[in-house]
């Protein structure tokens, strides 16, 4: 049998410092001559897609047409690019990378990513602080829009990758109650890690199979993936 652990990334492996939220402002500002366009806009938990729409809908009333999704999103990885590698907020979650060294040394285990993030967005979050060679594959906020498909999306690249004679258990971690909700309607297991976007409280009351304070202890979640298997 083979697990695949899929990670979030704002929160559970990284923290950016507010990169991405400078990034769309930046990016609003420039296109569009608005300011403040983040304020009220929920981003913990929530797919690129999600957060572009409302960003624009609360300036302008109206959905972006495709061309504009598609120019707001080159300009904030462009400005994400530049954000990133000067934030003086961004760190590293505890316990990371030694536990995705770890977790990549067990050949029943594959690393993958199921973030609401556009692809090239997670990459340039992760690559600061160089995890991106742990993960092979993912679904992100540029395969769709809707938390639940991307995951699934992760799943179906991750069995791909596993090929078609192995039995697949899936497991989702993530710091939001959508991260549990979503992997949970996806069929996974779900770990909640209370490093990001949501407390205890609401994570506890999310249900997922498993909550930890972080990933600081890789036994931890080793003891899970045993139970899995």
């Amino acid at each position: 049998m083979v697990t695949l652990l899929l990670f979030d990334v704002d929160g559970t492996l990284i923290h950016t410092g507010g990169a991405g939220i400078r990034a769309f402002q930046r990016t609003f500002r420039e296109l569009f001559r608005v300011t403040m366009a983040t304020d009220g806009i929920r981003f913990h938990g929530r797919t690129d897609p999600e957060i572009l729409e409302d960003i624009f809908v609360a300036g302008f009333g109206r959905p972006p047409t495709p061309e504009q999704v598609e120019a707001i999103c080159r300009r904030y990885l462009g400005y994400l690019h530049d954000e990133v590698p000067q934030s003086p907020g961004y760190r590293i979650m505890p316990g990371l990378p030694h536990l995705l060294e770890v977790l990549a040394a067990r050949g029943e285990v594959r690393l993958g990513l199921a973030t609401g993030n556009l692809e090239g967005a997670a990459r340039i979050k992760l690559s600061r602080a160089d995890l991106n060679r742990y993960f092979s594959f993912g679904g992100f906020g540029s395969d769709a829009k809707d938390r639940t498909a991307l995951i699934r999306k992760a799943i179906d690249r991750g069995k791909s990758l596993v090929g078609g004679s192995h039995e697949i258990r899936v497991i989702v971690i993530g710091d939001t109650d959508l991260d549990i909700a979503c992997g949970r309607a996806a069929g996974a297991m779900t770990v909640a890690v209370a490093t990001g976007g949501d407390s205890w409280e609401i994570l506890r009351q999310a249900s997922p199979d498993h909550l930890l304070k972080d990933l600081g202890r890789p036994e931890e979640l080793l003891a899970i993936l045993g139970n899995a298997m």
